[in-house]
């Protein structure tokens, strides 16, 4: 639960800038050119201003995704784990003579 709140105000502050990007851009009445190099300009200033807040969002973001990978990957191996313990199982009752040719246990 914390991580989320420590993610809301970067993820909010880059929302915001977005969204006034956005905002100016379509609002202003410049050649397309003249605009880029503008647009350029700012998401340069803005990066050298909170780069330090950026570099902690991509950080806690990766952290995050590196979390929920291993998640991933844990309940993966549990799932092919219970699929080969079944093989497994029914092998055995196969070899036992136990089975009469219903695979679906």
């Amino acid at each position: 639960m914390s991580d989320n709140k420590s993610l809301a105000f970067p993820l909010g502050l880059l929302a915001g800038v977005v969204g006034g990007i956005v905002a100016g851009i379509l609002f202003a009445p410049k050649s397309g050119e003249e605009t880029r190099r503008e647009l350029a300009q700012a998401a340069n200033e803005f990066y050298e201003k909170h780069s330090p807040e950026i570099n902690e969002a991509k950080k806690q973001a990766m952290q995050s995704v590196d979390i929920v990978k291993c998640k991933f990957e844990r309940q993966l191996k549990m799932i092919a784990d219970k699929i080969k313990s079944r093989k497994l199982r029914n092998a055995k009752k196969r070899e036992d003579g136990e089975m009469t040719g219903d695979y679906n246990e």
